[in-house]
């Protein structure tokens, strides 16, 4: 790990208003990931684990606090600018796949790519490359609804790592999967990190935060537990 961390939060605070009501969904969250590390973020519903995850991925805005990524703050960045640094260097792994029903799987690949501007040829290469990295080129001109569940979040997977982005955020990302194909994709995240990627992952099955370099347990907007691998 570098000294540095890839990302950092500091006294990150998240309040939602609604008909006078205020509901403090994050309170003081401190942390750090370092590039290269597998972290996993659980507690139960309601604790703010998908607010924290909406936030790092530039999806939502902090109600006060600092988020640097890469050593920059992003909280005085526009939308198109937070869009443009999202597309470029975060990639998303959502619990319902989110792919879109008439575009084939390679296209539903490369559709991240053509946001960049990137060239047909360049996408295309970039696309089959993810394809094959998941075990999933063999399927690269089907549409979403010929895959299976796991097979479809293979793809939403391929989609992520494609833009080489800095960090990949999975959002629950075994949720609508049985225990095998969750397995499966669990297997794949873990070989995505030995290979180099920084993944951070919200999930409520504890086996597989246990999996993690790291793994932190919200409770009420709060950071309560924490510990790496050797101490879980």
């Amino acid at each position: 790990m570098t000294a540095d961390p890839l990302i950092r939060l500091d006294g990150i605070r998240k309040v939602f208003i609604t008909d006078e009501v205020e509901t403090h969904a994050l309170s003081d969250i401190q942390l750090d990931i370092h590039e290269g590390e597998f972290v996993s973020i659980s507690g139960p519903s309601g604790c703010g684990k998908s607010t924290l995850l909406a936030i790092l991925g530039l999806l939502d805005a902090p109600s006060s606090g600092h988020y640097s990524l890469h050593g920059k703050g992003v909280g005085q960045l526009d939308l198109r600018e937070r869009a443009r640094l999202r597309n470029r260097e975060i990639g998303f792994i959502f619990q319902s796949f989110n792919l879109i029903g008439d575009l084939t799987i390679l296209e539903n690949v490369e559709l991240p790519l053509v946001y960049r501007g990137m060239p047909p040829g360049e996408r295309r290469a970039r696309a089959l490359d993810s394809l094959e990295v998941v075990g999933m080129s063999h399927r690269a001109n089907h549409l979403p609804s010929q895959l299976s569940g796991g097979q479809q979040q293979r793809v939403a997977v391929a989609r992520a790592v494609a833009g080489r982005p800095a960090i990949l955020l999975a959002d629950e990302p075994t949720g609508n999967l049985d225990s095998t194909n969750g397995e499966s994709v669990m297997a794949l995240l873990k070989d995505l990190h030995r290979r180099g990627s920084t993944i951070c992952m919200v999930t409520h099955d504890e086996r597989f935060a246990r999996s993690s370099d790291r793994s932190i347990r919200l409770f009420d907007g709060r950071v309560v537990e924490e510990g790496h691998r050797a101490d879980i």
